[in-house]
């Protein structure tokens, strides 16, 4: 199968490409290498990638563009039997900061990607969209059919982008399926993501800091669960023009994710609080009953076993690994005049 992975180069869309490969899959991944994206990490990425294809016999394509341009999209979705539609502009704060460039990368690409799977005729279009497209829950867990009423810039462009593949499947006969994901976490994720800062402080002895009082809970989600719900896809048309929560198996709070990264790895340290950041999600929690009827996903990773592999794979890779951290920390401290003791990036929740 020739497969087309957008966003290939980073976190969630490195590992599909990797899996894919592994598989014995063709791949192309388009990237831009966004530096808002630590560069060095989409660097290792494509290392990796590469590697794999190396020792299997399948073809790697690796292509620097731009999902917004239409030309370039054209030429390589009609390549593909299956487009992996992993490309955005992450990042909830990002989206406040710049609503602009967030609704045009997010939104724009979005068509380019359809309206060419559209004329390729491609068998399945698979789109990353996330759990922030529910915004203040009305009830927990959240169901499919739960109201969305997004809180942030980013959450109104994945809907968008949700019901732009809704009607190119109702209008085109399009096959697409959106996965809302809930807080990907493992092996290579953005430095700035609140499980990455914390194992960073508590190794380097710094403590973890919690934005508001902790109580804040989360379904993190490891990426494997994300891949082998990919995977699926690829093969099943059981949820084609439908909509999918991935989600972690079981739920945590914000106090307890410090508490665990801390007790493994530096329990001496107290806790810090920082004000609550606007557009933070109070609580997420979503079913996974949906998913696992349809496509027979279920999660087989708790948050504490996710935790200790991540922690084991940033030891063994710290020495490339770490640099990157500290560099967006470093980043971050210019521009906020933090004390010396509090110099870390705002981390994702």
């Amino acid at each position: 199968m020739q497969i087309l992975v957008t966003g290939g180069a980073g976190f969630i869309g490195g590992h599909l490409a990797e899996s894919f490969l592994a598989d014995g899959h063709d791949v192309t991944v388009l990237d831009n290498l966004e530096p808002f994206y630590t560069k060095g990490l989409k660097r290792h990425t494509l290392e990796v990638h590469r590697e794999i294809a190396a020792g299997r016999d399948v073809d790697y394509q690796f292509v620097k563009d731009d999902v917004r341009d239409p030309d370039i999209v054209q030429e390589l979705v009609a390549d593909a039997d299956v487009v992996v539609h992993q490309a955005a502009q992450a990042g909830v704060r990002e989206s406040v900061d710049n609503p602009r460039k967030v609704t045009e990368i997010n939104v724009s690409e979005t068509v380019n990607l359809l309206e060419a799977s559209k004329e390729a005729d491609v068998e399945r279009v698979i789109l990353a969209s996330s759990s922030s497209v529910y915004g203040k829950p009305k009830s927990l867990p959240y169901e499919e059919d739960h109201p969305t009423e997004p809180v942030s810039h980013y959450g109104v462009t994945k809907l968008t982008q949700e019901h732009m593949a809704r009607v190119y499947t109702e209008l085109h006969d399009l096959p697409t399926v959106c996965l809302r994901y809930f807080t990907v976490y493992g092996p290579q994720m953005r430095p700035n993501m609140v499980i990455s800062n914390f194992v960073s402080r508590c190794m380097n002895g710094e403590p973890p800091v919690i934005y508001g009082d902790g109580q804040q809970t989360r379904d993190f989600t490891y990426v494997a669960d994300v891949v082998d719900s990919n995977r699926t896809l690829l093969e099943s048309d059981a949820a084609d023009g439908d909509v999918l929560s991935i989600r972690s198996s079981d739920n945590i709070s914000i106090q307890k994710l410090a508490e665990t990264v801390r007790d493994q790895l530096a329990p001496e340290l107290e806790i810090v609080y920082e004000s609550a950041r606007e557009a933070d999600a109070e609580h997420t929690r979503a079913s996974a009953e949906k998913a696992g009827e349809l496509i027979g996903c279920e999660p087989l990773r708790t948050i504490t076993e996710g935790v200790g592999e991540f922690i084991e794979w940033y030891q063994a890779n710290r020495e490339w690994y770490e640099p990157l951290v500290r560099s967006s920390i470093s980043r971050e401290s210019r521009s906020s005049g933090l004390s010396q003791r509090r110099r870390w990036r705002p981390c994702t929740y």
